[in-house]
């Protein structure tokens, strides 16, 4: 089962500085129906205009996956952690117990971000954060793990929850697969491009909602570049 999610029907809302959709219930939009897909919560496709950006804020509980589509975001938090993530590149932080933080685009241009929560399923450990750059030339026509909690993918950024974010890349008339498994709950995105999914046609910055399918063949109609979420129920 594939449910597609066009774009121009999430929800959302634009403060100027910010134009958010949101893939799932969040701030002021609610839908009963998408309040989550299996242990994903959270899926925001966000826009920030140069020299803005979230100031100061905690979280707690929560496994936050950003993976940058264009420009840059720098992040700083109560920890002492800093850092710069550009375009292509992913960050983690996991809340843990508590985390205060901002997320800055200090670029000349404007800056994408998919912004990406998973329910944990460990708590009361110790908040962190870290990113790491992920060259689209090595997702080049395949899936690369980006974030997982799941034992051996150790070459991904670790987050705390039986999940994977991943990553492709492809060329026009190129094709991917990933085996999801159907147990588990697919989220699927293409950042760039039109793609099908298992022959379900999906343009630039739709969602896909995926149950029930062993495994998830992704056709580039144009070049693509696609996130894609496994998680458990």
């Amino acid at each position: 089962m594939i449910e597609r999610r066009p774009f121009d029907r999430l929800g959302g809302a634009n403060h100027g500085w910010l134009d958010a959709k949101h893939h799932f219930s969040f701030a002021e939009y609610f839908d009963p129906s998408r309040l989550n897909w299996g242990a994903l919560r959270v899926w925001n496709d966000d826009t920030i205009a140069p020299g803005t950006g979230f100031p100061p804020h905690p979280h707690a509980d929560m496994e936050i996956v950003t993976y940058v589509r264009e420009g840059a975001i720098t992040h700083q938090d109560n920890l002492g952690n800093k850092g710069r993530t550009a375009a292509g590149d992913v960050q983690v932080m996991s809340a843990g117990t508590g985390i205060r933080h901002s997320e800055y685009n200090l670029e000349p241009g404007i800056t994408r971000i998919f912004q990406i929560w998973i329910l944990p399923d460990r708590r009361g450990e110790q908040p962190s954060w870290g990113s790491k750059p992920f060259p689209k030339a090595d997702r080049s026509g395949q899936f690369v793990i980006l974030a997982s909690g799941i034992a051996g993918d150790d070459d991904a950024l670790p987050i705390r929850t039986d999940a994977r974010v991943l990553g492709a890349t492809l060329k026009a008339g190129e094709t991917a697969e990933y085996r999801l498994g159907s147990e588990r709950y697919g989220y699927l995105v293409p950042a760039a491009g039109q793609v099908e999914v298992n022959g379900v046609a999906l343009q630039t910055r739709d969602g896909a909602a995926i149950r029930q399918e062993e495994t998830i063949r992704v056709t580039a109609l144009e070049d693509a570049e696609i996130v894609l979420v496994d998680a458990a129920g």
